[in-house]
């Protein structure tokens, strides 16, 4: 019952940081479909932004997953439990400092987009 409480703990979080990630996923695209329909270049570029900081996001976690939180310096179910804090703050400041492209390359895209219609 301990281990079905520490289960059922860890599929409740995990659950919430899929339908987040989700969420957040969705709302980045609308506001960047939407500034590129605007014309807006500062809101273009914060949309794309916020979008590489989503896909970097989603990508540390998939590595963090393999991670262990036991042995005599791991944080236990507390770590789990912050992991997706951290994951997502270390994403957009990554993001916020140049990132690894994807900012650019989608802003270039809707700017370009923006040109022909």
């Amino acid at each position: 019952s301990e281990a079905q409480d520490m289960i059922d703990s860890q599929l409740t979080s995990a659950t919430m940081s899929a339908s987040r990630t989700t969420g957040q996923t969705e709302a980045a695209e609308a506001t960047l479909r939407n500034a590129a329909q605007a014309g807006d270049r500062k809101g273009v570029r914060d949309a794309a932004e916020t979008f590489e900081a989503q896909f970097l996001s989603q990508m540390l976690n998939h590595m963090m997953k393999g991670l262990g939180t036991d042995g005599m310096f791991g944080g236990g179910q507390a770590e789990q439990i912050w992991r997706d804090l951290y994951v997502q703050e270390v994403s957009d400041v990554i993001a916020r400092r140049g990132g690894i492209g994807v900012t650019e390359t989608i802003e270039r895209q809707l700017l370009k987009l923006q040109e022909i219609s």
